[in-house]
């Protein structure tokens, strides 16, 4: 039985290679695998044999302690052949002492071979078919067991990329075209209400793999310009709507704009003071939720050149209502606090 370079599998300590006790959790092995595999990425170590080689070696630990079977198999081979024991000969089974047999004869018994009658078929003898993989694998057969010096597929990097939606864009959706790494342009559809700060996953469209996994994603970030007239409030839009104190006072209809659409017409209450909000249905942002409203605050304007006329019919409104004071009580409130 020729043993050949994966000899030195067994030799090697798959915990210490992760940097993790015996006893570690399956959360603490993959945790740990995730932070060295992403230090040791051939992407984050161009042309670095070293890295590469340690990145497989991490790939290997993991296979191995990430899979509940092969750990405790791995662990009972440890524990009955300290490593030192597959340090035998390379020559034909049955050569020199302190080889693979003594080993599988401790863990199942026997006369330090491997017998080929089993009823486990024709799957490696007496030892079960898990463990004749392992066999296998020692043996230069097949790519199974701990051997061959196999990593997992590995996602490729993702790609950071932000691009800039005017008020509207954002509101209704837009296509932007990105910039990508080697210069092939990449064209996106933004979603329909997409906001400020918002950072949509393109999955697939990022780094490929260097070991035939999948590709990563571009991770892009929205940033949305500022409207002069309208903000935004969930799928509500919302407006300051200026109006005089006549309007105010009297009560009016005013035409109200409305976010790339035609104005509507919006009735102003006789009385209604400054702050006060109105809604128009239906003309806020559009959701998988439905569409929401146009929030629109008053807002009363003081004028700020009065001329002759209009003054004296101030000072008329004055005289007529001399004996309303809109801050009657307030004093009383201010003191009983």
């Amino acid at each position: 039985m020729n043993t050949g370079p994966q000899n030195d599998w067994f030799e090697k300590d798959f915990y210490k290679t992760l940097g993790v006790s015996k006893d570690a959790s399956d959360a603490e092995i993959k945790k740990a695998y995730r932070k060295l595999a992403r230090k040791y990425h051939p992407d984050a170590n161009p042309g670095d044999s070293k890295a590469e080689d340690k990145f497989k070696e991490l790939g290997q630990a993991h296979q191995v302690l990430s899979d509940k079977e092969s750990r405790e198999q791995y662990d009972q081979v440890r524990a009955m052949g300290g490593g030192a024991r597959f340090t035998g000969s390379s020559g034909p089974a049955g050569g020199a002492g302190g080889g693979f047999d003594d080993v599988f004869s401790d863990l199942f018994g026997g006369g330090g071979r491997t017998r080929t009658r089993s009823p486990y078929g024709a799957g490696g003898g007496d030892v079960p078919p898990d463990l004749a993989d392992l066999l296998n694998g020692f043996g230069g057969g097949g790519g199974g067991g701990f051997g061959g010096g196999y990593s997992p597929p590995v996602k490729g990097g993702d790609i950071k990329s932000s691009t800039t939606l005017s008020f509207t864009e954002a509101i209704n959706g837009a296509s932007v075209k990105l910039n990508m790494p080697g210069g092939k342009p990449l064209t996106v559809r933004t979603p329909i209400g997409v906001k400020d700060g918002q950072k949509i996953r393109l999955a697939g469209k990022g780094k490929t793999s260097p070991n035939g996994g999948e590709a990563g994603d571009v991770i892009l970030t929205i940033k949305v310009k500022p409207h002069p007239v309208f903000t935004r409030d969930g799928d509500n839009l919302r407006m300051d709507l200026p109006v005089s104190f006549d309007e105010a006072a009297l009560g009016a209809e005013v035409k109200v704009p409305t976010l790339g659409g035609m104005p509507v017409t919006m009735k102003i209450a006789p009385g209604t003071p400054s702050g006060r909000t109105m809604r128009v249905r239906g003309k806020g942002v559009k959701s998988k939720k439905g569409t929401g409203d146009l929030l629109v605050t008053a807002e009363i304007v003081v004028p700020q050149n009065l001329s002759k006329e209009a003054k004296e019919a101030v000072e008329s409104f004055q005289s007529a209502t001399d004996n309303e004071d809109p801050r009657d009580g307030l004093l009383d409130k201010a003191r009983a606090s």
